[in-house]
């Protein structure tokens, strides 16, 4: 991420599906000599990953790191429940190209690796280029950022959504 302030750290989290590569995360960016903060998790022991995800978006939502990495088995709930926090836009990224276009086209500041689902390699690959690819810039993307934060302004308005689903998951009944 060139175009952000050097001097922050990057926050880094998982959960315990995501701990071994959250610690070859730690390798690269040492690596590159970028400083970081770790939010957990500290071991491979069962978790719940929206504790972590919170606490990683929320550090970039305030400005008190530049971006984020947070890993989990797949990288959909990490970025799901990231993306709750106003200001903060996580992209799941399993390949190099989604990584450079999650950057040069959505500027996004928190990068979600799935561990269960790609090699090592293609996640240090994927970490490589989503940190050194810096947003265009160009009008229309610039012109669709400002759209996203209109509609995290608007819905952040209105109280929480009902949830289209009960607490174990399953659809609720039709009553029409």
């Amino acid at each position: 991420m060139r175009d952000s302030n050097t001097s922050l750290p990057i926050a880094i989290g998982s959960d315990h599906a995501g701990f071994r590569y959250k610690t070859m995360v730690r390798s690269i960016l040492e690596e590159m000599g970028l400083p970081y903060q770790d939010f957990g998790a500290c071991s491979e022991q069962s978790v719940d990953y929206p504790v972590f995800a919170a606490a990683v978006a929320e550090a970039v939502a305030t400005g008190k790191c530049r971006c984020g990495i947070l890993v989990c088995g797949t990288g959909i709930g990490m970025s799901i429940a990231a993306n709750k926090v106003p200001g903060v836009r996580a992209a799941l990224c399993g390949d190099t190209y989604s990584a450079r276009v999650s950057r040069q086209h959505n500027d996004a500041n928190v990068l979600a690796l799935p561990q269960r689902v790609i090699g090592e390699e293609v996640a240090r690959e994927v970490v490589e280029v989503w940190l050194t690819t810096p947003f265009s810039g160009e009008e229309r993307h610039v012109r669709r950022l400002d759209e996203i934060r209109e509609i995290e302004r608007r819905f952040s308005k209105q109280p929480p959504s009902t949830d289209t689903s009960n607490s174990k998951g399953e659809a609720p009944e039709d009553t029409g």
